[in-house]
C-alpha cells in the first residue's frame, strides 16, 4: 500500500476528494498523514475522521523557513511517503524541501498554467476578459507553479461570474482531476525526468499536460 502524505492550510475540500477516492478508484494507496501549518483547520478534522495522522507544526516555532521545512521533512518521513500533495497549502517551499521530494511532489493551482501562476488568479482572469478559465496539477519544482503541467481542467467565464462564483465551478474540476492525478502516481504511470517533462504511460505530455488540445 502506497504512503500518501498531504500538505494543507484550509478547509481541505481537496483533501476529502483524495480520501473518498482512495475508498474508490485508488486501490493502491491511503492517506497516511495530513499536516498543516495553522491550527484548527477544518482539514484536521477531515484527517482524523478519515484514521489519517494530523498534524499541525506550527511555523512560529521556528527562527527561518528551512528550519520549518527541515523539521517538517523529517515529520513526513516517518509515514515514508510515495507521494507527496499539496492541497490549498499556502507556504513557498524551500528548495531543499522540494528537492528531496523531487518527482513524488503535486501541487494544484487555480489557473490554466503558464498562465496566471502565483495568487488571484481568478480575479486576474475576471478583470483581463478571458473567456475562460481553470485548474492544474503539475509536478512541484523550485520555481514557483513552473513544473510540468501534468492534467487541466478548464471552465467556461460567463459575463455576471463573480470570483465566488468562478472558484466554485473551477473547485468542482479540482475534486476531480486531483485524485486522478494521485492515482497516476500511486500507480507509477506518472513520472517526471529532469525536473522538466512530465511522461504519463511512457508518453511526453505537452505544455498543458494531458488535456492539451
Amino acid at each position: 500500500m502506497k504512503s500518501i502524505v498531504v500538505l494543507v492550510s484550509g478547509n481541505g475540500s481537496n483533501l476529502q476528494a483524495i480520501i473518498d477516492a482512495c475508498q474508490t478508484q485508488i486501490k493502491a494507496g491511503r492517506v497516511t498523514a495530513v499536516f498543516s501549518n495553522k491550527a484548527n483547520v477544518f482539514a484536521l478534522e477531515r484527517a482524523e475522521k478519515a484514521g489519517s495522522a494530523a498534524h499541525f507544526l506550527d511555523p512560529k516555532a521556528f527562527d527561518t523557513r528551512d528550519a520549518f521545512d527541515h523539521e517538517l521533512m523529517k515529520q513526513i518521513d516517518e509515514y515514508k511517503p510515495d507521494v507527496i500533495v499539496l492541497a490549498g497549502y499556502m507556504r513557498i517551499l524551500s528548495g531543499e524541501f522540494v528537492r528531496h521530494y523531487m518527482g513524488r511532489m503535486i501541487n494544484i493551482h487555480p489557473s490554466l498554467l503558464p498562465k496566471y501562476p502565483g495568487l488571484n488568479t481568478y480575479q486576474r482572469a475576471i478583470h483581463a476578459g478571458d473567456e475562460e478559465h481553470g485548474t492544474s496539477v503539475h509536478f512541484v519544482t523550485e520555481q514557483l507553479d513552473g513544473g510540468p503541467v501534468i492534467l487541466q481542467a478548464k471552465v467556461p467565464i460567463f459575463d455576471e461570474d463573480t470570483v465566488e462564483t468562478l472558484t466554485a465551478r473551477v473547485q468542482t474540476q479540482e475534486h476531480r482531476i486531483y485524485p486522478m492525478v494521485v492515482k497516476w502516481l500511486v500507480e507509477e504511470r506518472l513520472v517526471m525526468k529532469d525536473g522538466k517533462e512530465a511522461y504519463l504511460d511512457g508518453n511526453l505530455l505537452g505544455m498543458h499536460g494531458y488535456a492539451q488540445e
